[in-house]
């Protein structure tokens, strides 16, 4: 972010030192680079490392964030660079706003993202009011996103670097949100360039892998998790085709996905068969041609519109949307059905789209964040 004339390098007109910055600290590289850079300009930092869940699973657990062996690197960052760090015990927080959920979505049938509602309830909530509680000035994370002064106030774009963009997990964050965070890595070529800034500060977090999955599913194994969580989760069913035609027999819709072709036992039925719905109250997996995937309507509720002006004006809008982490945006119209909802129409169809996955809003051709919402089931 470039600093306007009189203003410092977060945007106040003041001098560094006497701005407080609290950087949220996960124990990762990213974070650390973060901290390590703004106390070098001379801001007053302040760090602060949540412990979302057990340490005691975390300690055995590589390539997590929030416990354990990060909280411990936080601090070792902490203490090199010579700036005050604290450790808040957030538990019970993130088992209320995000793990239950994430079970409950799963026993629904959807397919949710647990690191957008960590973002969005967690971080960018409590702990960004822990910040001002701090009399912070303002928050700064390590995420790959692009904040920038706009005509109407501040924007979310794109990350420069396409490959580290993490504005698909940051949609839901507000306009209130985003005038008190700072994301001093999203103007980065890439990764590359944090890794040297992180050895040019001695931090011995410089090579440390970046985090892998979701920080509590202990090797990516979410039925496993979703079991414990909600015993009796895992009860087999029937695999149906889309007329009905039992097929065989699952080991609990927990196991399956939208688009899901392999490991449903029923080979041998000739043209390949994906699932294309779950149905959870029957305790059924309802499979279909590769065609049946392809979906042009997607619903979507728990709107957050940042795109300026008024969300359900009435107007079309075309815009380009996002519905995986891992896919480009691809062009759509836009039509609000309420103050919340919306229905997206995407010009070309896509295949596996699946309730409980996020749409996130991008203007068309450029790199602006206009919000998005969530993916809901079709009637």
């Amino acid at each position: 972010m470039r600093p306007s004339a009189g203003l410092n390098s977060l945007g106040f007109a003041k001098p560094p030192a006497e701005t407080r910055v609290v950087v949220a600290m996960s124990g990762g590289v990213d974070s650390s680079v973060v901290a390590a850079c703004l106390a070098e300009q001379g801001y007053d930092v302040v760090g602060v490392t949540l412990q979302l869940y057990d340490h005691g699973a975390a300690l055995a657990k590589k390539g997590a964030c929030c416990a354990g062996q990060d909280i411990h690197d936080a601090r070792r960052v902490a203490e090199r660079i010579g700036f005050p760090h604290y450790v808040l015990d957030y538990e019970n927080k993130f088992r209320e706003s995000v793990i239950d959920e994430f079970a409950d979505a799963y026993l629904a049938g959807a397919t949710p993202v647990p690191c957008i509602r960590c973002n969005e309830r967690v971080k960018f909530r409590d702990l960004l009011e822990t910040a001002k509680d701090l009399d912070a000035d303002c928050m700064a994370t390590g995420h790959y996103i692009q904040r920038r002064d706009g005509m109407d106030g501040a924007e979310l774009h794109m990350a420069a670097d396409p490959n580290r963009d993490q504005s698909y997990f940051l949609f839901s964050t507000t306009q209130e949100q985003l005038n008190f965070l700072r994301f001093p890595l999203g103007h980065l070529a890439s990764k590359a360039e944090t890794r040297e800034m992180a050895a040019k500060y001695g931090l011995s977090v410089a090579d440390k892998p970046d985090s892998q999955d979701i920080c509590f599913v202990p090797n990516g194994n979410y039925a496993s998790v979703i079991e414990k969580l909600r015993p009796g989760a895992a009860d087999p069913g029937e695999i149906v085709d889309t007329d009905g035609n039992i097929l065989g027999e699952h080991r609990g819709v927990i196991h399956y996905t939208i688009g899901q072709r392999r490991g449903l036992g029923i080979g041998g039925l000739g043209d390949p068969l994906y699932v294309v719905k779950l149905d959870p109250e029957a305790r059924r997996v309802i499979v279909g041609p590769r065609k049946a995937l392809s979906t042009r309507i997607v619903p979507v509720g728990e709107v957050n519109w940042i795109g300026g002006g008024s969300f359900d004006s009435g107007e079309e809008r075309e815009i380009s949307v996002r519905i995986r982490s891992t896919r480009p945006p691809r062009g759509a119209m836009l039509r609000a059905t309420g103050p919340r909802t919306a229905e997206v129409e995407l010009l070309e169809p896509e295949e596996g789209v699946s309730p409980g996955q996020a749409c996130v809003f991008y203007e068309t051709g450029g790199t602006r964040v206009l919000g998005g919402g969530w993916i809901q089931p079709r009637r």
